[in-house]
């Protein structure tokens, strides 16, 4: 079983930046970043495939980079100009999601 391992949130203001980290157990050819925040249903925000291939969420794109380190199995998320939109917490899955989750990780934005 895929098991994906979210680390790098924390708490910074508004501008700020952030990268995410996502440790996973297996090889996945698109993999995602997904956010959710309270009160709102988990949504997607950018996928990067095996072959480099990436894609962005409207309200990320230009401020959030999708990167992957296929040796190291690691997916990143660099996350610049944040906003306090921007706050939630953070999973990495398969893209279309596999039916289980990590922890996730919570990125907090504050004005």
């Amino acid at each position: 079983q895929v098991q994906f391992v979210e680390s790098g949130g924390g708490s910074v203001q508004a501008g700020g930046s952030l990268r995410l980290s996502c440790k996973v157990s297996g090889t996945i050819y698109t993999l995602g970043w997904y956010r959710q925040a309270p009160g709102n249903e988990r949504e997607l925000v950018a996928t990067a495939t095996l072959a480099a291939r990436t894609n962005y969420a409207d309200f990320v794109r230009g401020r959030f980079t999708v990167t992957r380190d296929d040796v190291k199995s690691i997916m990143y998320l660099q996350m610049d100009s944040l906003e306090v939109d921007d706050t939630a917490v953070y999973y990495c899955n398969q893209s279309p999601a596999l039916p289980t989750w990590g922890q996730g990780t919570q990125v907090t934005v504050s004005a």
